[in-house]
């Protein structure tokens, strides 16, 4: 395993460690990613105390059945995201085709036709950079298998706001470029092969409510 060790965070950031500190999970994946995300997700358990926000990039011609299929694979609550809807704890929120997908601080959910973001829509980067701003060192965003560096500029957002930084260890990768553009930013906290990744998340989001 190499794990990186986290940035300082600001101060602001620092006095507020003795509130709950985790409160959303983030993920972004494209090619290879509905098995990869069907690992991580099948591997959180069925009480995660925090809502799971995912884009995975689809193809907007065919109706999706990523909800169906990845929520036969946990335990956890699987569904489309719909707009204007609040984002629960332990419930999977999967970004639709062809719609951004955003969260306010007050953990509504925001979908958008807005324009392509580096060719894709929906866009990690946009998911991340809003988890950013609504959550700051209370998020975890996760970067899996995918072509392409879509989630490397939300990364980057997510750490300068004191959140937390996973990438799925390239080398383990079925498609290495999204989470090999994360690594290469220099915001990512834990490089793991997937299937250790859960049990950081689980671990991170337990600690800091105990």
């Amino acid at each position: 395993m190499t794990a990186h060790q986290p940035a300082e965070r600001p101060a602001e950031s620092r006095t507020e460690d003795t509130e709950a500190s985790f409160s959303i999970v983030a993920l972004a994946a494209s090619a290879g990613g509905v098995h990869g995300v069907a690992v991580l997700l099948g591997a959180l358990g069925p009480e995660l105390s925090v809502p799971v926000l995912l884009v995975q990039h689809l193809d907007p011609r065919h109706r999706t059945v990523i909800a169906e299929v990845l929520g036969r694979r946990t335990p956890l609550p699987v569904k489309l995201a719909e707009h204007d809807e609040r984002a629960l704890p332990g419930t999977v929120y999967i970004a639709p085709p062809d719609r951004h997908l955003l969260v306010g601080a007050d953990g509504v959910l925001t979908l958008s036709s807005s324009a392509l973001v580096h060719f894709v829509r929906p866009s990690a980067d946009l998911l991340f950079e809003s988890v950013a701003g609504a959550y700051g060192h209370r998020a975890i965003a996760c970067v899996l298998t995918g072509t392409g560096r879509d989630g490397a500029m939300g990364v980057d957002a997510v750490k300068s706001r004191g959140g937390t930084v996973i990438a799925q260890d390239p080398r383990t990768a079925e498609f290495s470029g999204m989470p090999e553009a994360a690594v290469g930013t220099g915001a990512v906290d834990f490089v793991l092969p997937l299937e250790e990744i859960a049990a950081i998340i689980r671990g991170l989001v337990e600690d800091k409510r105990q």
